[in-house]
C-alpha cells in the first residue's frame, strides 16, 4: 500500500498586472489553481495558495498618469479589484502579494545582490525593439510591420530603445537549462509548450536586460538607484518573497520549491527560461512545474477591448451562478488548449450535465429514500451482479480524478465523474427502485443505498470544482462536515441516519435566441 503524500504544497497564479480590471483570463488561471489547492487539502496536505498583483513598470506608471493618480494610489485601487475577484469566484487563497510591499522590495534586493555576487550581472547599454504593453524586448525576426509600425508577436507596437542597463548573463545558461529540462521532463506542461521552450533555448539565448532608467516606478537597484529593476526580475521574485525568502528561513524551507506555477501561455517564456535561470544562478531550486494554459475567444472572436467583447467573470457569475460558471470553464476545454466561450455551450453543460445528469439523479434518489425508507439511510449491503458496473466506476473515481488533477487534466477529471453519473442514471432506470417497493423491498433499499454511496463519492470529488453546491449535496446526503475528505470515503455512513428532505441543486437555464 502506497504511503499518502503529506508534503506541504505551494501553488501559485501569476501576479496580475494592475493596468486594468480583471477579465476571464485572470479568473480562469486562478480557478485552475483553486481547484488543485482544494484537492490537495482534501488529500490531507497543507497548502499555500498564492495570488497577487504586479504593480511596477512603465505601463502602470503611464496608466496611473492617464488616470490622474500617483502610481501608488492607482495600484491600491486596481489591486483591490483582484482581491474582490477572488471573493466573487470563491477562490480559497492563503496569501495575496503586492510587488509594492516592503517585504517584496527587500527580497528583490537580496536576490539581486546574490546574483551580482555570483558574477551573473554586469552593466552595459541596451538597444532593441521594446513593447511597453508587454514589458518585453523582441528580436527583429520576431516582429511584423504594418503601415510603418512594427509589432511584437503579441500584437503590441514596439519602439527602438537605447539606454544603460544591467544585464543578467542568460547566454551562459542555455546548456544548463536544456540539461534541467531533460532531467525534469514534467517541469513544463503541456508537452507542446515544453517543445516550444526547448526549441527557443536551443536557438541560442542572449543576455537579458534586467534594469531600466527611462522610468522610476519600480524596485530600485541596490547600490545604483538611477536604475529600477526590469519588471520580470521584480515580478517573478514574488513567488519566493511570499514563501519567506530573505525573511524566514524555516518558512522558505517549508514551501519552496513551489509544486506548480499556473500561467497563461503568453508569459511561459519568462517562467520557464528566465525564472529557473535566475533561481539556479542564485543557488535556489526552480519550481517543480510551470503549466501554461491557452486563451479564450468569445463566440468565435478574439477577445479585445476594441471589439468590446471582453468577458467579465463577475457578470458571468451574476448571470449563471458561481458553480455552473466554475464548472463550465474547466469542463468545456482541455486545460492548456485555446477555447471558445459561448453562452449556448454553458447553458448546455448546466442543463445537460449539472441539472439533468447529476442534480436530477440526486433528487430522485433522495426523494425515494424519503418516501420509501422513512427518510432514513438504508444500511450498507453487499453488491449484487447488477451493481458491479456502477460500483467499479464509483470505487475507482477518487483515484481517477486525482490522477487527472495531478496532470492538470481538469476536463478529463470532470468527464470521469459525469461518466459515472451517466452509469448511475442508467442503473436507477434499470433497477427501478420505485417498483421494487412492492416486489422486493430489501433489494429496493440496497439499490437506494448503492445510489446514495455513489452520490457521496460524486459530491466529495466535485467539491474543489463546485464547493458551495457540493456542500449542499453533502448536507442532503447526511455527510458530517468532518467526513468530507477523501480518506473519509473509506468509512461508510451508518444505516438509519436521518436525511433531510432534498432540494434542487441546479436550476435549469433557459436558452436565449
Amino acid at each position: 500500500m502506497s504511503v499518502p503524500d503529506r508534503r506541504p504544497c505551494f501553488i501559485t497564479t501569476p501576479i496580475y498586472y494592475v493596468n486594468d480590471k480583471p477579465h476571464i483570463g485572470h479568473a480562469y488561471t486562478s480557478l485552475a489553481a483553486d481547484v488543485l489547492a482544494r484537492w490537495r487539502r482534501m488529500q490531507g496536505r497543507e497548502v499555500f495558495f498564492l495570488t497577487g498583483t504586479d504593480e511596477h513598470g512603465q505601463k502602470v506608471e503611464k496608466a496611473a498618469k492617464d488616470a490622474g493618480q500617483d502610481p501608488q494610489a492607482f495600484t491600491d485601487r486596481v489591486s483591490q479589484h483582484f482581491r474582490d475577484l477572488a471573493v466573487t469566484m470563491g477562490f480559497s487563497i492563503d496569501g495575496f502579494i503586492r510587488t509594492t510591499e516592503p517585504r517584496h522590495k527587500h527580497a528583490c534586493a537580496v536576490l539581486w545582490e546574490k546574483l551580482a555576487a555570483n558574477g551573473e550581472i554586469y552593466l552595459g547599454d541596451y538597444e532593441g525593439w521594446y513593447a511597453v504593453r508587454d514589458e518585453a524586448f523582441y528580436g527583429p525576426d520576431e516582429l511584423t510591420e504594418s503601415d510603418g509600425v512594427k509589432y511584437a508577436p503579441s500584437g503590441a507596437p514596439v519602439e527602438w530603445v537605447k539606454e544603460p542597463s544591467y544585464f543578467f548573463r542568460l547566454s551562459a545558461w542555455g546548456d544548463r537549462l536544456l540539461k534541467f529540462y531533460e532531467e525534469n521532463p514534467d517541469f513544463i506542461a503541456p508537452a507542446s509548450r515544453r517543445n516550444e521552450v526547448i526549441s527557443f533555448v536551443k536557438a541560442g539565448l542572449g543576455d537579458l536586460s534586467i534594469s531600466r532608467t527611462s522610468f522610476r516606478w519600480g524596485v530600485k537597484v541596490p547600490g545604483d538607484e538611477s536604475h529600477v529593476m526590469y519588471v520580470w526580475l521584480d515580478a517573478l521574485t514574488n513567488y519566493i518573497t511570499a514563501a519567506g525568502y530573505a525573511a524566514d528561513e524555516a518558512k522558505f524551507a517549508k514551501w519552496w520549491p513551489a509544486e506548480i506555477h499556473f500561467v497563461g501561455k503568453d508569459i511561459l517564456r519568462f517562467h520557464a527560461i528566465y525564472w529557473p535561470a535566475f533561481l539556479m544562478a542564485a543557488g535556489l531550486e526552480p519550481p517543480k512545474r510551470v503549466f501554461a494554459h491557452g486563451w479564450w475567444t468569445n463566440e468565435g472572436q478574439k477577445i479585445s477591448k476594441s471589439l468590446g467583447n471582453v468577458i467579465d467573470p463577475v457578470a458571468l457569475v451574476a448571470e449563471f451562478g458561481l458553480d455552473p460558471t466554475r464548472y463550465f470553464l474547466l469542463r468545456e476545454v482541455p486545460f492548456g488548449q485555446d477555447g471558445d466561450f459561448s453562452r449556448a455551450a454553458l447553458v448546455n453543460r448546466n442543463n445537460g450535465e449539472l441539472a439533468n445528469a447529476l442534480g436530477n439523479l440526486a433528487n430522485r434518489t433522495l426523494s425515494l429514500i424519503q418516501r420509501n425508507c422513512g427518510g432514513a439511510l438504508p444500511a450498507s449491503s453487499p453488491r449484487a451482479p447488477g451493481d458491479a458496473a456502477l460500483g467499479a466506476l464509483v470505487d475507482a473515481l477518487p483515484a481517477t480524478v486525482g490522477a487527472h488533477l495531478d496532470r492538470q487534466e481538469y476536463h478529463l477529471a470532470l468527464e470521469a465523474v459525469m461518466a459515472a453519473a451517466r452509469e448511475a442514471n442508467g442503473y436507477i432506470t434499470v433497477e427501478a427502485p420505485w417498483a421494487l417497493k412492492k416486489t422486493d423491498p430489501a433489494r429496493m433499499e440496497a439499490v437506494l443505498r448503492h445510489l446514495h454511496d455513489a452520490l457521496r463519492v460524486f459530491a466529495t470529488v466535485l467539491q474543489p470544482f463546485m464547493p458551495a453546491t457540493m456542500g449542499r449535496l453533502l448536507d442532503q446526503l447526511g455527510v458530517p462536515e468532518d467526513a468530507r475528505g477523501l480518506d473519509a470515503l473509506a468509512t461508510p455512513l451508518p444505516g438509519g441516519l436521518a436525511l433531510p428532505p432534498p432540494a434542487p441543486l441546479f436550476a435549469r437555464i433557459e436558452a436565449t435566441a
